[in-house]
C-alpha cells in the first residue's frame, strides 16, 4: 500500500478527479497555497495499492500542465535598486508535485 501526494494547479483539479473517477480511484482533496507564487493549488492523497501506483501517476501526468505567467518580483527595499527590479518575469508555472510514500497500516471506518 502507497500514498500518493500530489499537488497539481488549480486548473488541472477538476480534470485530475474526473480522470480518477472514472478510473475508481478514492482520493481526498485540499485546497492549498503554493509559497513561490501563493497562488491556489489542489492537493490530492490518494491510499492505493502498490500494483496500481503507476496507474495513479500516469494520470496525474497527463492531466497536469506546464504553463508560462508572469510574475513581479518582491520589492526588496534593503536591495541595490537595479535596473530589472519591478518588472515582471516569465516563469514556469503548473504541472506536478508528486510524493509517493509507504504505508504501514490503511483503514476506512
Amino acid at each position: 500500500m502507497k500514498l500518493v501526494i500530489a499537488i497539481v494547479q488549480d486548473k488541472d483539479a477538476n480534470r485530475l478527479r474526473s480522470e480518477f473517477v472514472k478510473a475508481g480511484i478514492g482520493a481526498t482533496r485540499l485546497s492549498t497555497t503554493g509559497g513561490f507564487l501563493k497562488s491556489g493549488n489542489t492537493t490530492y492523497m490518494i491510499g492505493i495499492e502498490d500494483k496500481r501506483v503507476q496507474e495513479v501517476l500516469d494520470l496525474i501526468h497527463e492531466t497536469s500542465r506546464t504553463r508560462q505567467q508572469f510574475m513581479t518580483p518582491p520589492v526588496n527595499i534593503d536591495a541595490q535598486m537595479e535596473s530589472t527590479s519591478g518588472y515582471p518575469v516569465e516563469v514556469q508555472v503548473g504541472g506536478a508535485t508528486v510524493f509517493v510514500l509507504p504505508i504501514e497500516q490503511f483503514h476506512q471506518f
